[in-house]
């Protein structure tokens, strides 16, 4: 017989090498048994059955493998939201929370502007959905090349209960409905081919069309920025996620297609991760 204590223990002597084992043995034991976290240290005398044993045994060796937490329990907090994730969607990260947050600051200062908005590669829906619940009168159009990436981003907003947002599959703005938008925010691949051996162990089990990107990871971001012109309205705003050495380069490829009031933004770790811009007609 396995206690909850034992199994913790067992999984640490497999998960050593992880800087965060103990956070991993836990999660993963409080998601075979569908408790929280407090549960295992409350009850950490309780008997496993063989089943859950087995099975947390099972995701435990996923685990030793490398694979990320969020695909092995399928779902992933962002922005307060539990959201399922699958191999078909990149893993929402907190550093995108940072999109949401600017977003949510520059409509603060005029709500009543603000009506449309459209999450370009929106993959499991993180950024339409956290708009779409901040803000329920807005109409949230998000777009991603990936059948089964809109399927989990629907999934997720029929969880939630959102009904201000769309999905509609295609190529960046190539998958917008014809229509003027105030706002249009993407977090599009943007590491290089020549970075991918660097962080390709980390991200080995997350989709490579949605993280690589040629020109030296700028050629989605640059395709965005020329293309989004044609579907912002008057003095519409475009924030884009980029990797934190692209920042002068984006600046300077939306100054030269004509965009203004250009400025980046900087993450927790004081790298300019976002940029944002208008673009008058």
């Amino acid at each position: 017989m396995v206690t909850i204590k034992i199994a913790l223990q067992r999984a640490l002597t497999k998960l050593y090498s992880l800087e965060t084992a103990i956070l991993d043995a836990e999660v993963l034991l409080a998601y075979v048994l569908n408790q929280p976290r407090s549960y295992l240290h409350a009850w950490s005398d309780a008997t496993l059955s063989e089943t859950d044993y087995a099975k947390y045994q099972e995701l435990i060796e996923r685990r030793r493998q490398l694979e990320p937490i969020a695909y092995i329990t399928g779902q992933k907090e962002f922005w307060s939201l539990n959201l399922a994730v699958t191999k078909e969607t990149l893993i929402p990260r907190p550093e995108t929370e940072l999109l949401v947050e600017w977003i949510l600051k520059i409509a603060n200062n005029d709500t009543s502007k603000f009506k449309c908005i459209a999450d370009l590669g929106t993959g499991s829906g993180a950024i339409a959905l956290a708009l779409a619940t901040e803000y329920p009168n807005w109409e949230i159009i998000a777009t991603d090349i990936c059948e089964k990436a809109l399927a989990i981003a629907s999934k997720n907003a029929h969880n939630l209960a959102l009904t201000n947002i769309s999905f509609h599959q295609g190529s960046w703005c190539n998958a917008l409905p014809k229509k003027e938008f105030d706002l249009i925010v993407s977090n599009p691949p943007y590491i290089s081919r020549r970075e991918w051996p660097y962080y390709q162990q980390g991200l080995a089990f997350e989709p490579e069309g949605a993280l690589l990107a040629e020109e030296d990871g700028l050629a989605d971001i640059y395709t965005i920025i020329k293309s989004a012109k044609s579907f912002l309205k008057n003095a519409g705003y475009l924030l884009i996620e980029h990797g934190y050495q692209q920042a002068e380069m984006v600046r300077s490829q939306l100054s030269l297609e004509g965009y203004e009031e250009i400025s980046s933004q900087q993450d927790l770790r004081q790298h300019e991760r976002i940029t944002i811009a208008k673009f008058f007609k």
